[in-house]
């Protein structure tokens, strides 16, 4: 009798790929070695948001995709973002300057923050922006995190005949499973590393995807690939989102598994 295989998700091992995020909102998504999740997200993600300073609305990166350029880092204490025409560090110093902005059709309360980073934005974008300070989640659409499988970007890779990097998904976490496998976690708890969370639902995806990750260059069309065997309603998902339920330290190479009941 053929023993049939068992997927990685019902048990076999599987593990975290890659960690990612940026603190500046849109901006270029790095990839990280740890991270320490709380009820909000990583430490460290979106901490900041880039406002649009004449209507009051935080940047979009599909309507920005030279955000990219910009790789920012934080410590929670020092900002450094290197642009195409140099790099700029400090201390962000808070204002008392709070703006009511846009966020995707809601209204998110920012504090403005002062140092060099909203003149080096506005000449790299070529519009006036500030940079402003979010409570966490304040500027997140969706769940705090988001997973996808090194199965499904392999099987997109297959589709467009080349390779597909995972930063133009933007999830927090790469697990390394098979393709599709993420799917099957909806409304259940995957443990990562010493954290766990609870997975909502499917990412509804946009065109940042067809975007260079490094140069926002658009340079692809899987969200055209996507629609074409994965379209439900308006919507093209792809990953899943997800709520942090237990607190604790995710690594690269850490364990994932799906909890069990």
């Amino acid at each position: 009798m053929r023993t049939q295989p068992v997927p990685r998700w019902q048990g076999a091992d599987m593990y975290v790929a890659r960690i990612g995020f940026t603190p500046v909102k849109g901006g270029r998504h790095r990839t990280h070695g740890s991270a320490m999740l709380t009820p909000a997200g990583p430490v460290g993600d979106r901490v900041f948001c880039l406002v649009d300073a004449t209507v009051d609305r935080c940047l979009r990166t599909v309507e920005n995709p030279t955000l990219l350029q910009a790789s920012a880092a934080w410590d929670g204490t020092v900002l450094s973002v290197e642009l195409p025409a140099g790099s700029v560090t400090g201390e962000p110093r808070p204002t008392g300057e709070v703006r009511e902005v846009d966020y995707w059709g809601r209204t998110a309360a920012l504090e403005v923050v002062a140092g060099p980073w909203a003149a080096a934005y506005t000449e790299h974008l070529g519009r006036e922006v500030v940079l402003a300070r979010s409570d966490p989640g304040e500027v997140v659409y969706g769940g705090a995190v988001t997973l996808v499988t090194t199965g499904s970007l392999r099987r997109l890779a297959d589709e467009v005949g080349e390779p597909v990097d995972a930063a133009r998904f933007r999830a927090t976490f790469e697990i390394d499973a098979d393709a599709g496998t993420e799917d099957g976690w909806v409304g259940r708890r995957v443990r990562v590393g010493a954290a766990e969370v609870r997975v909502r639902g499917l990412v509804p995806r946009c065109a940042v995807i067809d975007l260079d990750p490094t140069t926002g260059v658009r340079d692809r069309s899987l969200l055209g690939t996507l629609a074409g065997r994965r379209r439900f309603g308006v919507e093209i998902p792809f990953g899943v989102d997800a709520e942090v339920t237990v607190p604790g330290r995710v690594a690269t190479g850490d364990r994932a598994e799906v909890v069990p009941g």
